[in-house]
């Protein structure tokens, strides 16, 4: 599948950015990281322009994300029920995603595109919890602007060592999202314990 996407990225060019982030934002077996890490590459060997690499990585980001957003504010779990196989969402996915957006909120849609096996799942949680759309908005395509751009530049920075990277990409996202939660985690109690207005 791998091998597929970039053919057809490297043939099609920004259509087939656009139109593969949109299938895989909603759920389908798209190599998203992989995909915008070998249009920075292209960018960088001069087969691509840099602007219209960024829009249409945010374009198909922002249309796949919201399309989920609609479907799961429009169906909610009768969706998943009957159609989630085809889509790999199980109702503990988004149970899963329902668990993390009651935790992190607005703030989820922005980062969790950067969390593997989230980001397909927010926007259902968020359209499923009834989230109005101008706040969606403000998250979602802030943070799919955040996200196509930083792949789009590490593709573009690394060159042709793009590939050699990329394959311990998923290992570097988690590690990366381990150091964050740490780090809240230590702020928050920090901010409880050290904080805390003495008792009287």
């Amino acid at each position: 599948m791998e091998q597929l996407v970039l053919a057809w990225i490297a043939q099609y060019g920004y259509l087939a950015i656009f139109s593969l982030l949109v299938l895989g934002i909603v759920g389908l077996p798209v190599p998203d990281e992989t995909l915008l890490t070998f249009t920075g590459y292209l960018v960088f060997q001069g087969h691509l322009s840099l602007p219209l690499a960024l829009l249409s990585g945010f374009a198909g980001s922002a249309c796949g994300i919201t399309l989920s957003y609609v479907l799961g504010r429009t169906f909610g779990l009768t969706l998943i029920h009957r159609y989630g196989r085809y889509l790999r969402i199980t109702h503990g996915h988004v149970e899963k995603a329902h668990a993390w957006f009651r935790r992190a909120g607005h703030w989820s849609l922005t980062f969790g595109y950067f969390i593997p096996g989230v980001r397909h799942f927010t926007a259902y949680a968020a359209g499923m919890s009834e989230l109005e759309y101008p706040p969606f908005a403000l998250f979602a395509y802030g943070g799919a602007a955040l996200w196509v751009s930083t792949f789009i530049a590490l593709g573009y920075l690394l060159g042709e060592r793009w590939q050699a990277v990329q394959r311990n990409i998923h290992q570097y996202l988690f590690a990366c999202t381990a150091a964050a939660v740490i780090l809240a985690v230590a702020y928050l109690a920090w901010r409880k314990w050290f904080r805390s207005p003495p008792l009287r």
